[in-house]
């Protein structure tokens, strides 16, 4: 509404924007009548390279389909590009305002219905009408589930074909596991990596199959490896605040692994915002204890925020406003469902991670495919109320961590700048929850060494990137210095084919510390509570 009134306003605006849409469109006008006549004729308006939905030749070959194709795209470009174009508006305002605009423009593509879809009535001719009765049925199917099914959760389970990397929970405590995995050498680096994984979603995502798993990468290369598994909190749980997370997460992580191993010091990897509490915890940590004394002797970061100014898509859900309804939610409830932070996720990209199964599942009556990723992406956890509205107020809202000093967490001050330890950080140049220019910037903050990895693809496939011949993906590496910008580290950083998993080892190999017996999943002082991969990761 902001942004209609906003051009109202500015009709001298509005005119310059209208007569280039009337140019345009008489320029679909004599392309429509081209094709209605059989003519050649070059379309005036193309879809993006990503947008699978006209992939059919149906939609090019057809003279009808084509022009409501053509007709849909010209009139989605231009409201998309006068939005972003508001006069009046905030930059924030527009990418607001365009948002939701292009939500409602997604949901009303003709690809979407049945009538407007020649992809959905000819295969409804060529099975003889049993595409829709399959579609009918995946449609009561995920109304039953509550949302759009993007795996089914009968094709994977927990334990069995994923998450199967041989371990033990050696830890318990209410907030999380701690798993320390079987080792597949006879002999491991002396000191152990400590995985921080994010609390959104369960930790399987770095042991999805053993081809595709960074634990058992890891586990091949001589590393001892803990990763954490964090509890899925419900009511009685409302009140647990970010102080628990860090000192009976993070920290009880790494002194777990550090006393198992026998050693003062680990070398701690965080994914996404397990990345950022691990900052944190660095912060504290160099601040909680003597310089010699800090267990953490370098950290790796995948896909990591710490400064919030610009952290991607997701801030359409972020002011003032929304932080203060979804609090007061939470104080109803005592959590944050997890299926409400996949839902919004599921927004940002909703073409493909909404649309895409409502068309394949309802109109081609198609079932959805097997994918790891995709079910484990279902597997949402919860947030507890306090922690959750915490971290949303000091961190994204107002931004707070990369100010010296203006946070307190577990009674100690965090600032950035007294992290010294050395800093591996990958970000994924598609990312569109952790944007790569906005992970960048921990490199403006932290004081140590830092090698800085820009991996291809988004979020996940950027980061569960193992090793394959011929290589699929590719990455950017270079050291970082706190002067550089994500432009200029860019412009000199070499690209490489392959998976930047070979530039972490021959980074981390050398500090891990020297070869030793390697040590079994438990042992007396620290029992198995259970095997791999826990009871934790099966709440629902």
């Amino acid at each position: 509404m902001h942004a209609q009134l906003a051009w109202t306003l500015h009709p001298q605006e509005l005119g310059e924007k209208l007569a280039g849409l009337t140019t345009d469109l008489w320029k679909l006008q004599s392309h429509s009548w081209c094709r209605m006549l059989g003519l050649p004729s070059e379309e005036p308006v193309k879809p993006h390279v990503d947008d699978q939905r006209w992939a059919d030749p149906a939609w090019t070959e057809s003279p009808t389909w084509d022009l409501v194709k053509d007709w849909y795209l010209a009139c989605t470009h231009h409201f998309q590009d006068m939005l972003y174009d508001t006069p009046g508006l905030s930059s924030k305002e527009r990418r607001r305002a365009a948002f939701w605009w292009r939500e409602w423009l997604n949901a009303v593509a003709p690809t979407n219905f049945f009538w407007t879809n020649p992809v959905a009535m000819r295969k409804a001719m060529e099975t003889g009408g049993e595409s829709l009765v399959h579609g009918l049925e995946n449609l009561i199917a995920d109304i039953r589930a509550g949302s759009v099914r993007m795996a089914d959760p009968e094709d994977f389970k927990v334990g069995e074909n994923l998450a199967t990397t041989p371990g033990a929970v050696v830890f318990r405590n209410r907030l999380l596991e701690v798993i320390h995995y079987a080792p597949t050498r006879p002999q491991v680096h002396a000191e152990p990596v400590v995985i921080i994984t994010p609390w959104i979603n369960k930790f399987y995502v770095l042991d999805l199959t053993p081809k595709k798993s960074m634990v058992r990468f890891l586990l091949d290369q001589g590393f001892d490896v803990f990763i954490t598994s964090w509890k899925n909190p419900d009511a009685s749980m409302a009140d647990v605040g970010f102080d628990d997370y860090l000192r009976d997460g993070v920290h009880a992580a790494v002194d777990t692994a550090r006393r198992f191993c026998g050693v003062p010091r680990v070398h701690a990897v965080g994914y996404c915002i397990g990345g950022t509490a691990l900052t944190m915890y660095l912060a504290w940590a160099n601040r909680h204890f003597a310089p010699d004394e800090v267990p953490v002797a370098d950290f790796t970061l995948f896909t990591t925020l710490v400064d919030f100014h610009k952290p991607g898509d997701i801030e359409v859900f972020i002011d003032e406003r929304s932080v203060s309804h979804l609090s007061a939610q939470m104080q109803r409830q005592g959590y944050l469902d997890g299926k409400d932070m996949a839902a919004a996720f599921r927004l940002l990209r909703s073409n493909s991670l909404i649309w895409h199964y409502v068309v394949n599942g309802w109109l081609y009556g198609e079932s959805p495919q097997p994918f790891d990723v995709l079910y484990w992406n279902m597997d949402s956890t919860r947030m507890p109320r306090a922690m959750h509205a915490w971290y949303l107020r000091e961190l994204y809202l107002h931004n707070r961590l990369i100010e010296a000093d203006a946070l307190e967490v577990a009674g100690e001050s965090l600032d950035l700048a007294r992290i010294r330890q050395p800093l591996y950080a990958v970000s994924a140049v598609d990312d569109h929850i952790a944007p790569w220019a906005q992970t960048f910037r921990i490199v403006n903050h932290v004081v140590g060494d830092k090698r800085f990895v820009l991996s291809s693809s988004g979020h996940i496939l950027g980061i569960v990137n193992p090793p394959v011949k011929p290589p699929k993906r590719s990455y950017r590496v270079d050291a970082a210095h706190r002067s550089d910008s994500a432009e200029t580290w860019r412009a000199r950083a070499q690209e490489h084919d392959g998976s930047w998993w070979e530039d972490w080892m021959a980074w981390l190999g050398p500090k891990a510390g020297q070869l030793v017996d390697a040590r079994p999943a438990a042992t007396a002082a620290f029992p198995a509570l259970a095997p791999a991969p826990g009871t934790y990761v099966l709440e629902r």
